[in-house]
């Protein structure tokens, strides 16, 4: 399943990474703490979460130097399993924290979103210990806070959800974070993912019972998760890839609700994606618009974005029929249901005239012509809040040090160095062939506590 959440990893034992130059040594330890110690230079003593590890400026200076990996033991079960680079360990550390961003759209868990009613689209959970009837989905802030400890499914994202933590649905169960809530939350949608189950197979994921952990992908009309085995695909219809495996398309619509979008061959067949793209078709009365595929998942025509911008052509329809009325939108024209894959940029293809705009509402895909409702522009506004964090965290680390005073900056050169010199004694010292416990660490510390008192 792609942007699954719970990938992070936390640490059972103490990783060292001293550089060449002896300038810095970098202390990671399954107290969950980084710690960067320098000679020279001050970086910063940062604390996170278990799950959540984020080396901030030592990330950036680390890069820059050349690093030995030492590893303390207890890590690997499987003294031949191979080790990793410095540079390839944060690499495996920021494609962790990117991805759950973007899955989470940025959303610190501070709030219920209960109070922005029914989002466009936000990540959602499912608590099986509160509702295991799978009826009630939770938001982020709600599923660290209120649920802490149970039994929690993450769904991704969901679109048009607001958080029924508390609700009706929980019994005598209460929101932590906002307690004035409705009884129920009447236009939620709910499916059996809910129940921790995907697919028209009902497993799942992951699914205890597999041998491997096959990807799934989600419908975006159905929001539902399929593994490729049961999209119903024939020896004509392929999932576009390209040499190296990567998708060539953006959204996939299922083949259950293939049906209910049957007007999309009325457009241009560059909205469809292929691995082998062949020249499209032009929708009728529109022969004058020529279009072309692009190698790397292709978009829209320039000519025809032009025309069909997102519920911006009020007046004339750029597809010169009606959808109501057509025999190619019925759902019952469709004699073998096959799934769509769609190209980038799809859903600025669609026309926004008034009667169409009527024909989207019917269907119950009036979320298609808004642009905030799509996974892509989810994920760009996660991908901007993350970078305007980072950027900030690093300014304020930045600036706190640099405002110390002479004698504080003394102070932490002096227990930095410290603190150092008692790691390095017992690295020493310590037994390579046994795991580091916290209350080896523990001690580590003690001791530098005792050199204090006696300074």
């Amino acid at each position: 399943m792609k942007h699954h959440l719970g990938s992070n990893k936390t640490f059972n034992t103490i990783f060292t990474f001293e550089c060449l130059s002896s300038m810095c040594v970098l202390i990671a330890t399954n107290t969950h703490r980084w710690i960067p110690l320098s000679d020279q230079e001050v970086f910063a003593v940062f604390r996170f979460p278990c799950n959540c590890f984020d080396l901030c400026v030592c990330r950036k200076k680390l890069k820059t130097l050349s690093f030995h990996w030492v590893n303390m033991a207890d890590a690997f079960e499987d003294e031949t399993e191979q080790t990793v680079s410095l540079n390839e360990y944060l690499d495996e550390v920021e494609d962790q924290e990117l991805e759950a961003d973007l899955v989470l759209g940025g959303d610190e868990g501070k709030e219920c979103t209960y109070g922005k009613g029914y989002m466009k689209r936000q990540a959602i959970f499912s608590c099986i210990t509160c509702t295991p009837d799978g009826n009630a989905g939770v938001c982020t802030a709600c599923s660290l806070s209120c649920h802490d400890g149970h039994e929690i499914i993450e769904l991704w994202t969901k679109r048009k959800f607001k958080c029924d933590c508390g609700n009706s649905k929980f019994g005598e169960f209460f929101c932590k974070l906002l307690v004035s809530k409705d009884i129920e939350n009447e236009e939620n949608c709910y499916n059996h993912n809910f129940k921790g189950k995907y697919c028209t197979c009902g497993r799942p994921y992951p699914d205890p019972e597999a041998e491997e952990q096959v990807e799934m992908i989600q419908c975006c009309i159905c929001e539902d998760w399929f593994h490729e085995e049961h999209l119903g695909l024939t020896n004509e219809v392929k999932i576009p890839r390209d040499e190296d495996g990567e998708p060539l398309y953006e959204d996939l619509i299922c083949h259950i609700c293939s049906p209910i979008c049957s007007f999309l061959h009325l457009y241009p067949q560059t909205i469809f994606a292929s691995d082998n793209p062949q020249n499209p078709t032009t929708p009728s009365k529109q022969k004058s618009i020529e279009t072309s595929p692009s190698s790397s998942g292709p978009s829209t025509n320039p000519q025809l974005s032009k025309n069909m911008i997102l519920g911006e052509n009020s007046g004339t329809c750029v597809l010169g029929v009606d959808l109501l009325s057509n025999e190619l939108t019925s759902d019952k024209s469709q004699s073998q249901s096959q799934p769509m894959f769609l190209t980038k940029n799809w859903r600025e293809a669609l026309c926004g005239c008034e009667k169409c705009l009527g024909f989207y509402e019917k269907k119950g895909v009036s979320y298609l012509v808004d642009k905030e409702d799509s996974i892509a522009e989810y994920e760009r506004k996660a991908k901007e809040k993350r970078d305007e964090k980072m950027q900030q965290e690093e300014g304020a680390e930045m600036n706190f040090l640099s405002n110390l005073g002479h004698v504080e900056k003394m102070e932490i050169l002096s227990g930095i160095a410290d603190m150092k010199d008692e790691i390095r004694s017992f690295l020493q010292s310590f037994d390579a062939s046994k795991p580091i416990t916290s209350d080896d660490i523990h001690k580590v510390f003690d001791n530098l506590k005792k050199r204090r008192r006696m300074d």
